[in-house]
């Protein structure tokens, strides 16, 4: 094989093209004499194709943003509905402090909307929500769910104070057009 020099015109240095990598299979056994195999069946192996492996990345914690921003009184906004249990601690201003599910702790299917699941929610968010110093809280209640009364027991249970108690469940003034009569 020839080796074919490139000349670049700008510096006029002659460079020598990379060969390629090629992967060598891994040494094998020698068969056995005669051992009933087929001779094309026991022959060399096919060479194998280099393959480039891109190294995995790991992904970590982001890096903080500053301090942790001490927050002594907050929100806390429960959504119950027929299907699950969302609660919601915030500072005063809206910015989330923690927040948890029934899905995210583990509960499945109509477990989700229980009371005991609820009194799990909020025992998981105020854990998460104590080393920002929040002790009192305004509780927003939002929907018809099981989990209503027992997320706001839960709440106080958890060491924290309820200095009020809301109900934003929206209600249709009117709604939407009904379906038209049915005919028989």
């Amino acid at each position: 094989m020839e080796d074919k020099n490139i000349t670049t015109p700008a510096t006029d240095q002659t460079t020598k093209p990379a060969e390629p990598v090629v992967a060598t299979p891994a040494p094998t056994a020698a068969p056995a004499e005669n051992d009933g195999t087929p001779e094309w069946l026991s022959g060399p192996e096919p060479e194998m194709k280099s393959k480039t492996v891109k190294p995995k990345t790991v992904k970590g914690r982001k890096k903080s943003k500053g301090p942790i921003k001490i927050v002594k009184r907050g929100r806390a906004y429960i959504q119950a509905t027929y299907n699950n249990t969302i609660i919601t601690l915030t500072d005063s201003s809206g910015n989330v402090i923690s927040w948890c599910s029934a899905g995210a702790i583990g509960f499945k299917g109509p477990k989700k909307s229980t009371p005991y699941a609820a009194g799990l929610i909020v025992k998981n968010a105020v854990d998460n929500a104590k080393p920002r110093g929040l002790e009192e809280v305004s509780a927003y209640v939002k929907g018809v769910g099981m989990g209503r009364e027992a997320a706001i027991r839960a709440l106080y249970a958890n060491g924290l104070n309820i200095l009020s108690i809301k109900d934003v469940t929206p209600i249709p003034h009117n709604g939407c057009r009904r379906k038209k009569r049915r005919r028989v």
